[in-house]
């Protein structure tokens, strides 16, 4: 056999292995399994307190309304903002952190990183940050992939961008068309506890069309609930997670 054939052989032979080595991180998506195992991929932080985060902003007919509820009642939380929405609407994003809530990216679009290699992962990640960057002036240190998906090169991009990902422990289910505000708060405070991360949507980007008033709807009453079980609620920043509390990086 020839030394082309001989290298061709093994380049196939070490397909599935490869393979197998990039969808391996899609063991975290079970959220069980990750919570008991992946505490800190799963946001879990400090007792007596919950981590707030909201995905697939910044929406110009949504977020500011989460943005007001959120200042009524003093609670600040984690952004993880998706860059084509960012850059679609800077101003809202400046107003996001003026507001004094934390910002993460979610990706520059809403897809699969399944289907993506490590040179497209890392670029769509890479984008997203420094477009959110140059908008703030603050570089992002966390990162939530779509659909709660990662993969072997999205480790990879992550770790040369220092971005740290960062899942959830509970969640609402109110991206689809069937999500009331009392579903997504039954959904979310089931699996509440101690130090656990809420994930909730202030957009329908990706969402059914106007799911985003569902989460609206629900979070007071998520919010009522967290303080009758006496959790301070904030960002990832105060919730002793490991990366998130950070100095920002402020860029000249």
């Amino acid at each position: 056999m020839t030394a082309a054939r001989l290298v061709r052989a093994a380049a196939r032979a070490a397909l599935p292995v490869l393979a197998a080595a990039h969808v391996a991180p899609v063991v975290s998506t079970f959220g069980p399994l990750r919570n008991r195992v992946m505490p800190r991929l799963s946001g879990r932080g400090r007792a007596g307190h919950v981590a707030l985060t909201f995905d697939d902003g910044p929406d110009p007919g949504s977020t500011p309304l989460f943005l007001r509820l959120l200042a009524d009642r003093g609670v600040h939380a984690t952004f993880f903002l998706l860059g084509s929405q960012a850059h679609r609407s800077p101003g809202l994003v400046r107003d996001i952190a003026a507001a004094g809530h934390e910002i993460g990216v979610h990706g520059w679009l809403h897809r699969p990183l399944l289907l993506r290699g490590p040179r497209a992962t890392y670029d769509d990640f890479a984008r997203a940050r420094d477009t959110v960057a140059a908008i703030t002036g603050r570089q992002p240190r966390l990162f939530r992939p779509p659909y709660g998906i990662m993969s072997a090169a999205a480790h990879l991009a992550a770790r040369r961008l220092d971005l740290t990902p960062v899942l959830w422990t509970c969640w609402g289910e109110d991206w689809t068309a069937r999500a009331t505000p009392n579903s997504v708060h039954r959904t979310v405070t089931a699996d509440l506890d101690d130090g656990g991360t809420i994930l909730l949507h202030d957009s329908d980007c990706t969402s059914a069309p106007g799911a985003w008033r569902s989460a609206l709807g629900a979070l007071p009453l998520v919010l009522d609930t967290c303080e009758r079980r006496g959790y301070a609620v904030g960002r990832l920043a105060e919730h002793g997670w490991p990366g998130a509390g950070r100095r920002p990086i402020y860029l000249t």
